[in-house]
């Protein structure tokens, strides 16, 4: 049921990593008559191979053949419009056709809304056409607008975190107050906003997917009153016990969600009550409540939060491997991607790549054996869990899916059935089902400090600095080799050496951008301040220092500039020239006056001390 919920992430991925280009690929005219056949081409395949299923089923081939066959084209289709959407943004650069609309530009939540609908519209495709076979395939009656609207309002909560955030994030930029913008911008700032966004949101979206699921309170029946019981023995308190409408209420399936008792909410859908024994929905009820006792919910948060941590620690040392890949640049060359499209395309491959693995194995790792705890909570309410396995067999059975088949979020309904018939032998299967929980709990809370620890270092602490400053090393010599033409490439670069202590790179680099242009300020004071300041004294040079700062202040004498001049007179004993630079360089400083006024101290004291004073 949730499976898609995998596909509408990543192209929210695919929007949210995607970075303007200066120019569209093609022409208007062009881009939208690829844009056409494009779909055009998508809708026709996904029609045809769902007419195909039609066709065999009712031609009398077997039907666990076409189940599967049903199944896999799901699936293919929804990865090709993944594809064609990536495509269409990243291939026809259709966002930057957005640029002359002002609505767009004041708030890009609405742009985005546009953009993702292209995606929700090539899977309405796929539903569209698959209707017909599923209903061959799988019983009962169900209308396609019933079927559509059903996976329409299934998956789209999953893009109301972000769109909210996005919304929030255009509201503040639109306030004629700079602070919280400012505040914003900084790593505190964000991990605060984030953080309390990610607290409200999981507290309050169960009331706003309440209402996105049209869901309506249980009516006061036999059945409302025995769920209430149930939950009232159990100590879990919800909001409302509501009616979910899903798939026009014939899919068999409850579900709780909500943190807090106040906006906790418990679904169940009428195929649910209809189609089970009392005993078998109190079964489902008691494993809807086992997610509350044993802290499920809270868990789904944390292991999110391990989500963002992990992706914010490790991302970047997956992008500079990338880059560093001699294959990964031979492939880029071949396809005629520059440097800043490459970076921004590895991004987002990268940060798929990261969600993917994520969820299909660490998440999905926790929620299958969380859904397993789930099914044997029901021997805390109950002596057997008879009901249980009678209803995980109804439902196999209403699916037309194969007891065995496994999925990314839970046990096989096989596999779940044997482990209660296991515990309706022997009890510890109970017990160690929670001992394993809590182990791999630990595990993961561990490996989540480490990966932190990595993170801090390469954001904040000076690994990360080395690690940016090899990256754009790497970056401007393979610049250089396309255009060594242009004198700021080798400054750069010289800068770079410089902050990693290596100095004669450095000073190699420093007059290599000289040889081109002999009459820049910039960087005739970046290469004197390395011969005056040099931690490598053998490379220090304070004449060259002081002819080359007096070249750099003739034409361009600013204050940054005229403190390398002072500098230099400093280190070659010139104390009183050295103080009347600093004294000029305080006087045309606009910024950053403290550093200045430290510098013509320190030139003062010197001279004071030499003097006898």
């Amino acid at each position: 049921m949730f499976g898609n919920f995998i596909f509408f992430i990543i192209a929210l991925i695919i929007y949210a990593t995607y970075q303007p280009v200066a120019t569209p690929r093609f022409a208007l005219g062009t881009t939208f008559v690829l844009f056409s056949l494009l779909l055009a081409t998508y809708t026709i395949s996904v029609r045809w191979y769902f007419e195909k299923i039609t066709a065999n089923i009712q031609a009398g081939a077997p039907l666990d053949k076409m189940a599967h066959r049903f199944d896999a084209g799901l699936k293919k289709f929804a990865v090709w419009a993944l594809i064609v959407f990536a495509f269409e943004l990243y291939g026809l650069n259709l966002p930057e056709f957005s640029n002359t609309i002002d609505l767009f530009n004041a708030l890009p939540t609405l742009e985005a809304l546009v953009f993702l609908s292209l995606f929700i519209i090539q899977m309405i495709v796929i539903w569209h056409a698959a209707y017909t076979a599923r209903g061959l395939l799988f019983p009962g009656r169900m209308t396609k607008r019933a079927y559509i609207t059903g996976q329409v309002s299934l998956n789209l909560p999953i893009l109301l975190p972000w769109l909210a955030l996005s919304a929030l994030m255009d509201i503040i930029s639109v306030l004629p107050f700079d602070t919280p913008r400012q505040f914003l911008l900084t790593p505190l700032g964000q991990a605060i906003y984030f953080v309390g966004f990610l607290l409200l949101t999981a507290i309050f979206a169960p009331a706003m997917i309440r209402i996105l699921w049209r869901c309506q309170p249980l009516a006061d029946n036999p059945d409302h009153r025995r769920i209430t019981a149930l939950s009232d023995r159990a100590g879990v308190e919800f909001a409302a016990i509501l009616q979910w409408p899903l798939f026009g209420g014939r899919m068999l399936t409850a579900g709780v969600m909500g943190l807090v008792s106040r906006f906790r909410y418990l679904f169940v859908t009428d195929a649910l009550l209809q189609l089970l024994t009392p005993e078998e929905v109190d079964s489902v009820i008691a494993h809807e409540i086992g997610h509350v006792k044993k802290k499920h919910l809270l868990f789904y948060l944390f292991f999110l939060g391990g989500y963002m941590l992990l992706s914010f620690s490790i991302l970047d040392l997956i992008i500079y491997v990338m880059v560093y890949s001699r294959p990964v640049t031979v492939v880029m060359e071949t396809i005629g991607q520059d440097r800043a499209g490459a970076t921004t395309l590895l991004f987002t491959l990268a940060t798929i790549v990261i969600f993917l693995v994520y969820f299909r194995y660490i998440f999905g790792f926790f929620m299958r054996n969380f859904e397993r705890q789930a099914d044997t909570y029901v021997y805390a309410l109950f002596n057997s869990a008879v009901p249980l396995i009678s209803t995980l067999k109804k439902i196999a059975y209403m699916s037309g899916q194969s007891a065995d088949k496994p999925n990314w979020h839970h046990f096989s309904i096989s596999e779940r059935i044997g482990y209660l018939e296991k515990c309706e032998t022997d009890r510890r299967w109970v017990d160690r089902q929670d001992r394993k929980i809590k182990k791999w709990v630990a595990i993961f809370t561990m490996a989540m400090v480490m990966v932190g620890i990595v993170g801090y270092q390469v954001n904040f602490g000076k690994m990360g600095q080395r690690l940016d400053q090899r990256f754009f090393e790497s970056v401007l010599k393979k610049e250089i080799e396309k255009n060594p033409g242009r004198p700021e490439l080798y400054r750069a670069l010289a800068d770079i050496y410089y902050n990693l202590e290596r100095y004669s790179e450095a000073i190699k680099h420093y007059n290599l951008a000289l040889d081109l242009s002999p009459a820049d300020a910039e960087i005739l004071n970046s290469l004197a301040w390395l011969y005056a300041t040099c931690d490598n004294h053998a490379l220090r040079s304070p004449r060259l220092a002081l002819a080359l700062s007096k070249q750099a202040v003739a034409i361009s004498p600013q204050a940054h500039i005229l403190d390398t001049l002072a500098e230099s007179y400093y280190v070659t004993g010139k104390l009183e020239n050295a103080i009347e630079s600093a004294r000029m360089a305080l006087l045309v400083a606009t910024e950053n006056r403290s550093y200045f006024k430290d510098q013509l101290r320190k030139f003062r004291k010197v001279a004071d001390k030499k003097n006898g004073l």
